[in-house]
This record gives structure tokens, sequence and C-alpha cells, in this order.
């Protein structure tokens, strides 16, 4: 019987593919440690905040307007039939 394993191991024969991707993972864990090191977790001024936020604000319901008007431009009956459950909806629970 012959042996099938007779060739000798060369070291650069092994993949190193293995270690290639735990020397990646390293590299971005010591990214993310260093970029952490490197925050200023000082929080900013009141004014600024409130600032960032309503600029998100205003920019998510300007977004909400334009699709709305557009969901009403191609179905008008329907957006109005909406508006009239709706508003039945309101005057019921109001009434009580």
């Amino acid at each position: 019987m012959t042996d099938p394993y007779t060739s000798t191991t060369v070291t650069e024969d092994i993949d190193d593919a293995v270690d290639t991707t735990a020397a990646d993972l390293d590299r971005q864990a010591d990214a993310i440690l260093a970029e952490g090191e490197n925050r200023n977790f000082d929080a900013p001024p009141l004014r600024q905040a409130v600032r960032r936020d309503a600029v998100a604000a205003r920019d998510w319901s300007q977004t909400r307007v334009q699709r709305l008007r557009g969901a009403v431009e191609q179905e008008p009956v329907k957006a109005t039939l909406v508006a009239l459950g709706v508003g039945v909806l309101i005057g019921l629970l109001a009434a009580r």
C-alpha cells in the first residue's frame, strides 16, 4: 500500500487565508479603538443640538409632504375618501 502523504510540506504551501482574515479583524479593531480614544465626549451646546434636530425634522417633514402630495395627485378620490373617513372617526371620538 502506498502512502498518499509522501511529499514534504513546505511552509509556503500553507494557506494563510485564516491568518490574513484574523489580521484584518485585528487591524479593524485597533482602528475602532483608536477612533474611540480620539473622540470628544463633550455634549454640543443645547442651542446647536436643538438647531440640528429642527433641521432634521424640517427635512423629514418636507419629504413626507412631497410623498403625500404625490399620492393625492395620483389617486385623488382615494385620498378624499380616506380624509373623509378620518374626519368621521375624529368627529365620533369628539362626540363622546
